[in-house]
């Protein structure tokens, strides 16, 4: 404004100037030209004056306002100044007034905090350097407080939202942050709460709470099924669940407020008004039970209303089923208690208060009671006692005693069952049965006649037992039905029977299924079962049995009167196996010797001759001296030569077995190095052990000595154990030979660690052609350890084999240091020894 007004004076006097110049000039036109130059010279310097002269005058007035202008510009900033130091002074004594800190933010500048930090160091005044330590909120705030207050802060200082906590120190006192943006700056205030604040945040907190469980009571009540409802002090709807709404098939719950739309019709809430129902289920009293259409289908409902401070509240619970089920099972009940009158067994019901609610007419018989002596419900022990008056019970020392005992069922978990014997010669089976709700159930059975019935059979059948029982051969009797009647004593032992099951009177079938299990042969039990229930002419039979065990009986049946039958059983075993042994030694003996001089003779003559002749001219091929071989070629030839060696050696050693069983195979003893004979056999499977990928260990202390003993049949046990021991092994695994001396007796052990063997198997592999792959690479004719266990025991040693199926297996050689003429008898297995050190340990590994 200053300005402007400065330049306005400046084009003014300017104006003036040129005015006058211009009035000089315009004088000097009008004079004479006589005078011109003259008075043209006297203008001309009057207006030049005059210019001057109303210019100066004109910049010293422009200066004087100046100068009064900024006067009053100074006046003015001093008077601000004093109002922003008052301001100032009045907000630090504001701030200072409360505890409390305000942190301010830019974009540019650190966080700038002001106030006091105490309420951040548990209530100590802050020193210097300390009030930074407010930021870290997770130090002196509660975690959850903490994550809200820098969540809060992060959309403050990225959005500008504000926000407003109340916020709990470790140590429980208040705190309120308040948050927002002021000027382009982001300002966060944390103050501690007054006594009356705090009160106001904690009852706030109590309203969140008490706000929140409204909310979360009425999603539970809009989650049950049963409508429920609020009345305000008039009677008229206020409030209603999803499932009112639903049974009054209205869109909404606001369309039911707004309409107002009942439930239950006017008579309906007359009724519960008057009945005044309790509200909960449980409580004391019937709810009134009304008819309503709910969703469009007439249903029962129990309803139960209750007033409360403004209202009242209710809630309608369906019983349509309930009511339906309870028909049911009152036709059910008139119906059993049809049938248990037509029953011969006396009935009894009594309940929890021990009083008599139900009784069939058996029951009115068997005692003789009066029709309204029992109409007038007794309680059981009124019937008792009455029973006893009348001398219809047994007579007891101490009735009270029996008595309590009797009625002691009441309160047992499970039936009770005791025998009353009357004075009349009667026996009673009573059956007491706790009812699931409470009470007892009473079961009277007369059993006298059974009974006597029973004591006249179990005499007879004691007597045939027992005369059955003397005889040394196996009898039985079966019934016209096939069941057992009688079996003796040899029977029962000679077939494993239970006495459990033969008093069970079990069925033929069920007999020959167990004797099946010492008899497999099925033949004779076919015939034996149509003996016993055939529908054909019944005759004598005679059939031959042969047991598991080696025993052989003779069975004969012959028919009985009734249609019951007889089996006698005679052990003819002795006869039967001298019989065979001698026919049987005899065919074995020609066999052997047939068998053994043919297989020998073909063998070697049919087989290993030609077989000779293939290895022969395989080498010549491979050794190329008949010519070159391309790539294709060596690889037949090589395979041919493989196939060849694993031919010829079976061919040998089916006839070192051969020659066992024939006695001419001679040991040829010397004395063995064991270190050098165990290396020897290991070279002689190095290139298997590539092929393979196995990895070969063997464990031979230097001092291990020698042994007597034929040098090539050791190194053929070696190999063919570890051959064995590899072919059951996976790639990458370890085949262990280890080597221990004791006083009188010196161990190989050949152990792998594949997939071992099930004990069926385990029993079956020293047998001769018995292969068992069980899914591995390994091939042969299963002679490998046939042959090893008959060269040990040439030896003079033994075989041992521990086997574990996924762990491995180990074979032990045990030679005597001392040989003997033939064969030692086998001691008891045990494991071979371990080896607590390695004084010699060579690792071969394949691949």
């Amino acid at each position: 404004m200053g300005v402007g007004r400065a330049a306005q004076l400046r084009i003014g006097v300017g104006s003036l100037t040129l005015l006058a110049a211009g009035a000089a000039l315009a004088e000097m036109q009008d004079l004479p030209p006589a005078h011109a130059p003259r008075e043209m010279h006297s203008v001309a310097g009057l207006a030049i004056f005059g210019g001057l002269v109303a210019f100066a005058v004109i910049v010293a007035l422009l200066y004087l306002y100046e100068r009064a202008r900024w006067t009053r510009r100074e006046q003015e900033l001093v008077a601000s100044l004093n109002l922003l130091r008052g301001a100032h002074d009045r907000a630090e004594m504001l701030l200072n007034a409360d505890r409390q800190v305000v942190i301010t933010w830019d974009e540019q500048s650190e966080p700038v905090i002001e106030g006091d930090a105490g309420i951040a160091l548990h209530g100590d005044r802050a020193s210097a350097g300390s009030a930074r330590r407010v930021l870290a909120f997770g130090t002196w705030l509660r975690p959850a407080d903490a994550q809200a207050v820098e969540a809060s802060l992060d959309l403050l200082l990225s959005r500008g939202t504000g926000f407003s906590l109340d916020l709990r120190t470790q140590n429980g006192r208040s705190i309120e942050a308040q948050g927002r943006t002021v000027a382009g700056r982001a300002l966060l205030r944390l103050r501690e709460m007054s006594s009356e604040r705090r009160e106001i945040a904690d009852l706030r907190l109590t309203l969140d709470e008490t706000r929140r469980s409204l909310s979360a009571l009425a999603n539970l009540l809009d989650a049950i099924p049963q409508p429920v409802w609020r009345r305000n002090r008039d009677g008229a709807l206020a409030w209603v669940n999803a499932a009112y709404a639903a049974a009054v098939e209205a869109g909404s719950r606001e369309a039911v407020i707004d309409t107002g739309r009942e439930l239950l019709d006017r008579q309906a809430r007359e009724t519960i008004t008057r009945e005044e129902a309790p509200l909960a289920p449980g409580a004391s009293g019937r709810p009134p039970r009304v008819s309503a259409v709910v969703a469009g289908t007439r249903r029962v409902l129990d309803v139960y209303e209750t007033a409360l401070d403004g209202g009242k509240v209710g809630i309608a619970v369906d019983v349509s089923e309930l009511e339906s089920v309870r028909a049911d099972l009152q036709q059910q009940m008139n119906a059993n208690a049809r049938t248990l009158d037509q029953l011969p067994t006396a009935v009894a019901m009594f309940d929890v208060s021990q009083r008599l609610i139900f009784h069939n007419a058996a029951y009115r018989n068997l005692w003789g009671l009066d029709q309204a002596f029992l109409d007038s419900r007794p309680s059981d022990g009124e019937i008792l006692d009455f029973l006893r008056t009348q001398r219809k019970l047994e007579e007891h020392a101490d009735f009270r005693s029996w008595k309590h005992g009797v009625l002691a069922a009441y309160r047992a978990a499970e039936a009770h069952q005791a025998w009353w014997y009357l004075p009349d010669g009667r026996t009673l089976r009573v059956v007491a049965d706790p009812n699931p709700q409470g009470g007892l159930t009473y079961l009277f059975d007369d059993v006298s006649d059974r009974l006597n019935a029973e004591s006249r059979y179990n005499a007879l059948r004691r007597l045939q037992a027992e005369t059955l029982d003397t005889l040394a051969e196996p009898v039985a009797v079966f019934g016209a039905d096939g069941r057992l009647q009688l079996a003796n004593r040899a029977f029962t032992t000679i077939w494993h029977l239970d006495p459990e099951m033969v008093d069970a009177r079990p069925h033929v079938d069920s007999v020959i299924l167990r004797c099946k299990e010492l008899a497999p042969n099925a033949d004779p039990w076919l015939d034996i079962r149509d003996a016993v229930v055939g529908l054909e002419a019944r005759a004598a039979l005679a059939r031959r049995i042969e047991m598991v065990d080696g025993t052989v009986l003779d069975c004969a049946t012959q028919p009985l009167p009734e249609g019951a039958t007889l089996i006698t059983l005679i052990d003819v075993t002795a006869s039967v196996n001298v019989e065979r042994m001698l026919t049987e030694k005899n065919e074995a003996l020609e066999t052997a010797a047939e068998l053994r001089d043919t297989f020998v003779h073909h063998v070697s003559y049919e087989l290993r001759s030609p077989l000779t002749n293939i290895i022969g001219f395989t080498q010549l091929l491979g050794d190329e001296t008949v010519g070159a071989l391309n790539a294709r070629q060596r690889e037949y030839s090589d395979h041919i030569m493989r196939s060849s060696a694993a031919l010829l050696v079976m061919i040998n050693d089916i006839l070192d077995l051969a020659s066992v069983d024939a006695g001419s195979l001679e040991l040829q003893r010397e004395d063995l190095d064991v270190r050098a004979t165990v290396e020897a056999a290991v070279r002689g499977l190095e290139d298997r052990l590539a092929e393979a990928r196995i990895v070969l260990t063997v464990d031979v202390p230097e001092d291990i000595g020698t042994l007597r003993a034929d040098g090539k049949r050791m190194r053929q046990i070696l190999f063919n154990l570890v051959s064995n021991a590899v072919g059951f092994s996976d790639p990458g695994q370890t085949v262990e030979i280890a080597a221990r001396r004791t006083a009188r007796e010196l161990a190989l052990s050949v152990r792998d660690h594949g997939s071992g063997m099930a004990p069926e198997i385990r029993d079956l592999v020293f047998n001769r052609f018995e292969s068992h792959t069980r899914g591995t690479r390994h091939r042969g004719v299963g002679l490998g350890l046939s042959i090893v266990r008959s060269f040990v025991e040439l030896h003079g040693g033994r075989v041992e084999l521990e086997s574990e199926q996924g762990i491995g297996t180990c074979v032990t050689c045990i030679f005597p240091l001392k040989p003997t003429d033939g064969p030692l008898p086998p001691p008891e297995r045990r494991k071979p020894p371990e080896a607590p050190s390695r004084p010699y340990l060579t690792q071969v590994s394949g691949g």
